[in-house]
């Protein structure tokens, strides 16, 4: 049987969005400083400070109709990972896509949400979540009848700036060359 210093080990190796859970879980964790030595455990360059995000608070943005909630941005979460809530009709969704740097978890809370990821097409329902690792296309669109709640978590943090901008572009059919350049900044392409 693998003990907890083993498996926290395997797991931050292993599965990339695992990487908070020493902090998650209340482990001690080893760092080292920029030179190469090692800072005493549970030391760390910078304090994290606890955040409570209530259901309606945080900051809302309308991303060309996706309608998204950042609860946790890398500057809560001392750049580790992005939460979002998105909120979306029946209908919304974001095309094949790819990001060079980011891992996703996508988690539906209520609704349905049809999931591409390389060549499977799954349905996501109330529960169900996905891992989209980096350098794998991905899409989603909201089916059925009723909207879709989902949780969104991105590893590392940084693409919440990418929604902000994208959201600042002009109400209407979006300027897809700048919709390119902006993405492209945050190592994001579409397929």
């Amino acid at each position: 049987m693998m003990n907890r210093k083993k498996f926290i080990e395997f797991a931050t190796l292993n599965i990339g969005f695992l990487s908070v859970v020493p902090m998650a879980i209340g482990c001690k964790s080893e760092t080292r400083d920029q030179t190469g030595g090692e800072l005493a455990q549970n030391e760390t360059k910078e304090t994290q400070n606890p955040k409570i995000v209530k259901d309606s608070a945080g900051q809302l943005l309308n991303v060309m109709g996706d309608h998204q909630n950042i609860k946790l941005t890398g500057e809560d979460t001392n750049g580790q990972f992005t939460l979002i809530e998105q909120n979306n009709k029946p209908g919304v969704g974001i095309p094949p896509h790819v990001h060079e740097n980011e891992d996703e978890v996508f988690q539906v809370i209520e609704g349905e949400v049809e999931m591409s990821i390389g060549e499977k097409v799954t349905v996501l329902k109330s529960g169900d979540l996905i891992f989209c690792p980096k350098g794998i296309q991905h899409s989603w669109k909201v089916i059925g009848n009723q909207n879709a709640r989902a949780m969104l978590s991105i590893f590392p943090a940084g693409l919440e700036k990418m929604f902000v901008e994208l959201s600042q572009l002009p109400v209407g059919p979006p300027d897809l060359e700048m919709v390119k350049k902006i993405c492209s900044k945050y190592k994001l392409s579409f397929v």
